[in-house]
């Protein structure tokens, strides 16, 4: 399973995406909204973990850019 991590601070990205990956997912991680944006776009995911307060898009704008 494929998931998108969007995460601008680096030690929570890193804690999440390290258990993430030990139980056993695939795990694509970007910064900032609209790299969330183009990530999810152009690569296939199975989910998303989105953070809400994210540089350049917050995480409720790309939310509803994605469902759109």
């Amino acid at each position: 399973m494929r998931l998108l991590l969007v995460e601008d601070d680096a030690t929570v990205a890193a804690c999440v995406r390290k258990g993430l990956v030990e139980e056993g997912f695939a795990v694509d991680h970007v910064e900032d909204g609209i790299g969330g944006l183009a990530m999810a776009s152009g690569t296939a995911h199975d989910a998303a973990v989105i953070d809400v307060m994210l540089p350049g898009m917050d995480g409720l704008a790309l939310i509803d850019e994605l469902r759109r």
